[in-house]
């Protein structure tokens, strides 16, 4: 069976991150923090393979980058499995059109993941989310985003997030700075 991921999400403050920090960490259930990076790589699907301070992963998602639904495709490996599984995708004809650098701090709030970002040269971003099946999309949806009216926060647009990241994509490697990404997990 097909799993779709449903999710909303919205760039905010600082003074926000930290409230939204303390209430899913008062309401919610901890599931880890972490550092990541992830490639996008070129083609005409939004593939990314990435690296966290557990595992590396490859994986597919269908659909319009910043689309609210997306079929996804994923294939977990061993860390010390990136730099080969870079190898093979570089192999194949891939490149990296643009990394991220992200810390993550992962929950489990009323029955949806609750995840909130610090993308260096990004911003902050809370995003909920919930797999479903392919029947379940548009109920997932609407209880996404009356749990982001709960926390009082607006979700931010596609055409604005759009924006932030054809900005990012063009001048990542400015924004990230060498030594952020010499300390990058390798």
């Amino acid at each position: 069976m097909s799993v779709f991921e449903c999710e909303v999400r919205s760039f905010v403050d600082g003074r926000k991150f930290d409230e939204l920090l303390e209430r899913f960490n008062r309401e919610g259930e901890p599931l880890g923090e972490d550092f990541q990076e992830t490639h996008y790589l070129s083609g005409a699907h939004d593939l990314r393979i990435q690296r966290s301070d557990r595992e590396a992963k490859l994986w597919l998602k269908s659909g319009e980058l910043h689309d609210t639904v997306r079929e996804e495709f994923e294939v977990r490996c061993r860390w010390e499995d990136f730099p080969r599984l870079s190898e093979l995708m570089m192999t194949l004809g891939h490149t990296v059109e643009v990394k991220w650098f992200r810390e993550r701090r992962r929950f489990r709030w009323h029955g949806v993941k609750a995840t909130l970002d610090i993308t260096r040269g990004y911003g902050r971003i809370v995003e909920l989310e919930e797999l479903v099946g392919p029947d379940g999309r548009e109920v997932a949806l609407r209880k996404l985003y009356g749990l982001l009216n709960e926390l009082k926060v607006q979700p931010t647009s596609r055409e604005e997030f759009d924006r932030r990241y054809t900005y990012y994509r063009e001048h990542w490697q400015e924004l990230v700075s060498e030594l952020e990404m010499e300390q990058a997990v390798i």
